[in-house]
């Protein structure tokens, strides 16, 4: 980020780009009870969703999923970040994540190495590795229903991973299908994240900017067009603040109104639309 525009209004970092300390995020009731209903599943494993339309938070929930997981004991957590790949590539990803080489001309051998080790890692810790798929519903079916028997043993009766899907409406859709529905019918743990209200993008907006370093940063009245603006969804309302942030820098201006947001968003009046077209 520009050190001037840290400089100019004593931030520690960007309050509205994507990759804000974690510390920063906002979490609702509804996606802490979740964080919370998955941390007491570690133990027992099995598989958990999180879902919803693109800019109402699934990338916050994650992020605060990941994060919280990592901090409990003995807990190992491993993230799909290429959901697209095939069977043989996705083994080759999960061997990475959990430090066990594995040849994608031998999947049963890859098979066996790995239950091994989730296996041993229970036995010694008492607690499940988590395996958390971002973009979930960008999985190939034969991948997903690969991880449905590779995540259990004993005819279903153990669980050796604690599995979160993180994907948008399609993914529930997916899992209604009859080639998925037997992973559809195991997931234990559901969130579906619905576009914000008023008052939680108005305290997503007060979080950020007091673990920024600057709570005064806008007005009360801006923050309420802001989210007045945004239409429940977060990501639009970063996008109008970072870019009334950017021409405030640009014009250094050392507070951030309504009129700032005017004169960045507003319409142009009819006289001066007249005007032109002449």
């Amino acid at each position: 980020m520009n050190t001037k525009l840290l400089s100019l209004y004593g931030l520690k970092f960007h309050p509205f780009h994507a990759d804000v300390p974690t510390e920063a995020l906002y979490a609702t009731p509804a996606v802490d009870a979740f964080l919370r209903r998955v941390e007491l599943t570690i133990a027992d494993g099995g598989f958990a969703m999180l879902t919803g339309d693109p800019g109402t938070g699934k990338t916050i929930a994650t992020r605060l999923l990941a994060e919280r997981l990592r901090t409990l004991p003995n807990v190992v957590v491993g993230t799909i970040e290429h959901p697209q790949s095939r069977t043989s590539d996705f083994y080759r990803e999960l061997g990475d994540l959990f430090g066990i080489p594995l040849t994608i001309h031998n999947r049963w051998a890859g098979f066996k190495a790995l239950r091994a080790r989730w296996s041993e890692h229970i036995a010694s810790t008492l607690m499940r590795p988590v395996l958390i798929i971002d973009e979930a519903q960008e999985a190939l079916t034969t991948v997903l229903c690969e991880l449905r028997i590779l995540a259990s043993k004993d005819f279903d009766s153990k669980q050796l991973l604690c599995v979160v899907f993180a994907g948008d409406a399609r993914l529930p859709e997916r899992l209604r299908t009859a080639e998925l529905l037997p992973l559809g019918s195991r997931i234990r743990r559901r969130l579906v994240l619905d576009y914000a209200s008023r008052d939680e993008l108005l305290a997503c907006l007060d979080r950020l900017l007091e673990t920024a370093g600057n709570p005064s940063l806008m007005t009360t009245e801006l923050k309420a067009t802001l989210a007045d603006h945004a239409a429940g969804n977060y990501r639009v309302m970063m996008n109008l603040a970072d870019e009334l942030l950017t021409d405030a820098a640009d014009r250094a201006l050392p507070r951030h109104d309504e009129k700032l947001f005017l004169d960045v968003f507003g319409q142009p009046t009819k006289a001066k639309a007249t005007t032109r077209k002449r």
